[in-house]
């Protein structure tokens, strides 16, 4: 994960496409559905932080 003082901002895409590989995902499909999984994601866990923060 890339991450600022107090948010996510992304994973590491060069590690989360190795990973797909090693996986056998085909690349071209890991490279059009991981940016869309990373946004859901990253905005999940800053909603959590939030709260924790906030509660």
């Amino acid at each position: 994960m890339r991450i600022a003082p107090g948010a996510v901002i992304g994973w590491d895409m060069g590690a989360a496409l190795s990973l797909a590989q090693a996986l056998g995902v085909n690349a071209l499909i890991a490279a059009e559905l991981l940016p869309e999984i990373e946004a859901v994601m990253v905005r999940k866990l800053n909603e959590q932080m939030e709260g924790r923060r906030n509660g």
